[in-house]
């Protein structure tokens, strides 16, 4: 059941919200994690090129329960399929196509984000936490736009999107806009740029969960 309390958008709708705002015929790679969903959602009249670093390009969604072959996995070892026409690559080749700028953008999630846009993704860095960086800092190196999508707090009510990171940071400056169940957000020179709130969701609200200023939506500038 639904907590009634709760306002702003569900995981599956972030991740619908996030595949509206994807190019067409672009090459994204996606995180572990909500950024997953994303590969259930591509609008109608348009073509995503899914890569996962584990050396698939042309990932499908998550198969039916039960339908699926344990050894077509991606790099959070969940089981995808594949569209027509895929391909697989070694290991090697996957991060030659990251790190040569072949992928056009990457979404990943997030433990914090920074206002100036640093990410830090891959561990709280306390004693006896289990790092799990992954392929996150090839990624934010060498993809040509780095999104987030994230729950805009912790369980414990802490922000995720701060004026500085706390965390050990997976890239500095990497990231250019943030998804969350309460808003989107650009990250510009002078900070978190709101773009858009969730419906039912106020600018007072948003400010008051993020660690960082907010600047409002900015007014269209006239002709």
């Amino acid at each position: 059941m639904s907590d009634p309390t709760k306002i702003g958008l569900t995981r599956e709708e972030m991740a619908q919200r996030v595949a509206l705002d994807i190019p067409d015929g672009s090459y994204v790679n996606l995180g572990i994690g909500i950024p997953e969903l994303i590969a259930r959602y591509v609008p109608e009249g348009r073509e995503f090129i899914y890569h996962t670093e584990n050396g698939l390009i042309g990932m499908g969604p998550s198969p039916a329960e039960g339908e699926g072959d344990p050894e077509l996995i991606n790099a959070g070892k969940r089981q995808v399929t594949a569209i027509p026409g895929a391909a697989y690559f070694h290991h090697a080749d996957s991060f030659t196509m990251i790190r040569g700028g072949h992928i056009d953008l990457c979404v990943l999630g997030a433990l914090q984000v920074a206002q100036s846009g640093d990410l830090a993704n891959w561990s709280t860095g306390k004693p006896g936490a289990i790092p799990a960086v992954g392929g996150a800092m090839d990624l934010v190196a060498g993809v040509k736009n780095i999104w987030v999508i994230t729950q805009h707090c912790t369980k414990t009510g802490e922000p995720k999107l701060v004026e500085a990171c706390t965390y050990p940071l997976t890239g500095v400056g990497v990231v250019t806009r943030v998804y969350t169940e309460l808003c989107v957000l650009d990250i510009t020179d002078e900070g978190f740029q709101l773009v858009e709130l969730s419906p039912g969701v106020s600018f007072e609200h948003v400010q008051e969960k993020t660690g960082a200023k907010v600047l409002p939506i900015a007014a269209p500038v006239e002709k």
